[in-house]
């Protein structure tokens, strides 16, 4: 009997984001807070394949907040997620992975930390475009029940 092993993702689900960056962020200031006023600040960003097409390096400059970052994306052939690493040039530490997958043509990606020391659940929204890719990510404080967006990435190609 021939078994097929069924993935929800493929190595090449981040391709859309290889190449050169501006960002237009946009980040809640107060979380948790009912706030809805944004700080508003520029990025720049290169995307690119390494581990043979099965990862992807994205180093973000963002000047005007004074830090740089870096996000390893690594893809698992035998499931299909991907688990998504960020660190950054304040905490030169390695934040725990987000991971999931693209379904539907949007990514999904889930993970546990801390906001000021209090435990978060985080989830990531990937929403692929060959020109203008987004980004967003919240937190829950009650486990997932509830979700507040507090940073926005609104991707455009730099010529």
């Amino acid at each position: 009997m021939d078994t097929e092993i069924q993935t929800l993702g493929s190595a090449a689900d981040f391709d859309f984001l290889i190449g050169d960056w501006n960002i237009r962020n946009l980040r809640l200031k107060e979380r948790f807070k009912q706030s809805d006023e944004w700080d508003e600040f520029p990025a720049t960003s290169k995307v690119y394949k390494v581990l043979e097409g099965t990862a992807n390096i994205d180093e973000m400059d963002i000047p005007a907040k004074g830090f740089a970052g870096l996000t390893v994306r690594l893809f698992n052939p035998r499931d299909g997620s991907w688990s998504l690493h960020w660190s950054d040039s304040r905490s030169n530490v390695m934040f725990p992975p987000i991971i999931g997958h693209f379904d539907n043509g949007k990514g999904v990606f889930y993970g546990d930390d801390t906001d000021d020391g209090v435990p978060v659940r985080v989830r990531f929204l990937w929403t692929p475009s060959p020109d203008m890719p987004l980004w967003a990510q919240a937190f829950s404080k009650d486990g997932g029940e509830t979700w507040e967006t507090n940073w926005v990435m609104e991707f455009t190609r730099r010529s």
